[in-house]
């Protein structure tokens, strides 16, 4: 008997964060509470999450990955494909993901692998898993998020430490059969990436990976130089700059390819940089605040965690519907930029 061509369709969505609680309070107490005044106006940002010493990302995604389990009526040996975004993986080798199939409890007949992707790693992971599904490679894929940036902070670097905060997600993609003679679009998709690698040193750890061991070698310097602390180094003005030109073509190429006219869009969930990076985008784009994300005042910029972050707390406030349409749109570090239109729940 032949089978039903399938779609992909993001059916759940859960996150977790560490316990510790960093307020804007307790960093006025260093940097200044005038200072932190205005950072707060600026960022959006009133606190954020930090994970523990021995908490890493994959712990995050983990616990994340445990909640879907438990109200998602999906259980683990159901699972046949898991994407891992982190930026933070445990080891060099193996694979995070690896390490996950593991402590979830997943069949060992699963694909899983690592994806290295920050703020538009949530994107690409609904693009590689709605490929996997609809070439009938896999029905249930755990797509998991995971990141602790406090680990690569300088505690004196404001510009950071003010920022960014600890999360982890999980969401489930599925297949979901269709009749030949449905026409009604891609309940994930389309999708429309970019990549500009001149921006790389705009956001960046230098320290920690293969090209500072192989500077060492070359230059014959001691190698405790690669022993120095990791550290998050950003250049705000660029990296505001590139969002500010890459963001508008992004959401035009995304409509033009989708076909959809802007106030068909009943969502716009947006990588949340910041609040002034938000909100400038959102008035230049034209797009009513009622129908436009903020959220991060309790939690930060959590990188590749931000979109599902969002998703899971307008679904709990009642913002999304069944059948509503939302564009989700991810921008930053790399540079790297990506968007999709996504059917909520599969209901055209």
């Amino acid at each position: 008997m032949k089978m039903r061509p399938v779609k992909a369709v993001l059916t759940a969505v859960e996150y977790h964060l560490p316990e510790q609680r960093l307020t804007n309070s307790e960093l006025g107490t260093q940097f200044g509470h005038s200072v932190m005044e205005q950072v707060t106006r600026l960022t959006g940002v009133k606190e954020r999450r930090v994970s523990r010493h021995d908490e890493c990302g994959s712990d995050l995604a983990a616990a994340a990955g445990r909640k879907l389990f438990a109200h998602a009526g999906i259980e683990p040996s159901d699972i046949d494909f898991l994407l891992n975004c982190t930026e933070g993986p445990d080891y060099y080798l193996p694979a995070t993901a690896c390490l996950l199939q593991e402590r979830l409890g997943l069949p060992t007949r699963i694909g899983a692998l690592d994806f290295s992707l920050g703020c538009s790693g949530y994107v690409y992971g609904l693009s590689l898993a709605k490929g996997l599904i609809e070439t009938g490679q896999a029905k249930h894929i755990l797509l998991l998020t995971g990141d602790t940036p406090s680990k690569v902070i300088d505690p004196t670097d404001r510009s950071v430490r003010t920022l960014f905060g600890d999360a982890g997600s999980a969401s489930l993609i599925e297949a979901q059969a269709i009749s030949p003679e449905d026409d009604s679009g891609p309940l994930i998709g389309p999708f429309v990436f970019g990549t500009d690698g001149t921006g790389a040193d705009a956001l960046i750890v230098p320290k920690g990976g293969f090209r500072a061991l192989s500077e060492v070698e070359r230059t014959g310097s001691a190698f405790s130089g690669c022993n120095e602390p990791m550290r998050l180094h950003m250049n705000g003005s660029r990296v505001y700059d590139f969002m500010r030109q890459a963001v508008p073509t992004l959401l035009q190429n995304l409509l033009e390819e989708s076909g959809f006219a802007q106030s068909e869009i009943d969502i716009f969930v947006f990588h949340q940089a910041s609040q002034l990076i938000l909100e400038r985008l959102r008035k230049a784009l034209q797009i009513p605040t009622e129908a436009f994300c903020f959220c991060m005042e309790d939690v930060g910029n959590t990188v590749s965690s931000t979109i599902p972050i969002a998703l899971k707390r307008m679904e709990e406030q009642g913002r999304m519907k069944p059948g509503n349409r939302l564009v989700l749109a991810g921008f930053g570090v790399g540079f790297s930029w990506g968007a999709t239109v996504v059917h909520w729940k599969g209901a055209a």
